[in-house]
């Protein structure tokens, strides 16, 4: 049996309410006792709610354990979006419980290496960053589906206020945080842009077609 298979079988019957000694598990799923302590503890670390200590038995309480999950990119939007929302709210116990649910679903993500000019420190910018940047998502796709030029308005490093002509090429999500890849004809190079930072998206009538060295596939090539 798969590890993650035996996991969710785990966590299946502890959700009985029931005390369940280690040895009973090990017995029933074929492994050894030391085996069942490390599931014990990667699904602690994983943050279900497991009760108990070695010697004495587990148990976990009143939760919802939902089964794996795959999820497509809006969908992952969406959720996060909600969990921004919700934790703006003035309700103390709904606003950790959106922490809490951000903390498990940012442990799911694959995690991804960040070159160091990019500056992209994630978990330090609070929810509300991440509720502006969405309201920017329908423009941003339209000019990549269209490869329509944008004007953009950011807020740059050192709290600095740009206006700058893009040309679009490609958005990736990292964690809440969504982040658009883009030909910037102010610094004739490639440019990474935080979604949630850009103060303004404008689409303009020009147009653009690929040219060597501005696509895509040039940006990639140079990782």
């Amino acid at each position: 049996m798969a590890r993650s298979d035996r996991l969710f079988q785990i966590l299946t019957t502890l959700r009985d309410g029931h005390l369940h000694r280690a040895e009973d598990l090990a017995r029933r799923h074929a492994v050894s006792v030391r085996t069942i302590y490390r599931d014990m503890d990667t699904l602690v670390a994983s943050g279900v709610p497991v009760q108990g200590a070695r010697g004495v038995g587990y148990r976990i309480g009143d939760t919802t354990t939902l089964p794996p999950l795959t999820l497509t990119p809006q969908e992952l939007e969406a959720l996060n979006l909600g969990i921004a929302i919700v934790s703006e709210v003035a309700d103390p116990d709904l606003k950790s419980a959106a922490l809490s649910l951000a903390d498990k679903v940012d442990a799911t993500q694959p995690e991804r290496s960040v070159t160091e000019t990019e500056m992209w420190k994630f978990a330090t910018y609070p929810f509300a960053d991440a509720v502006r940047g969405f309201s920017q998502m329908s423009t941003l796709r339209a000019a990549i589906r269209a490869r329509q030029k944008l004007r953009l308005t950011y807020h740059s490093k050192g709290d600095r206020i740009t206006t700058r002509t893009i040309r679009p090429l490609h958005m990736e999500y990292w964690g809440r945080v969504w982040t658009l890849t883009a030909w910037c004809e102010k610094q004739l190079d490639f440019r990474g842009f935080r979604v949630d930072l850009i103060q303004s998206a404008e689409a303009l009538p020009e147009m653009f077609v690929d040219e060597p060295g501005k696509r895509l596939s040039d940006y990639n090539a140079n990782l």
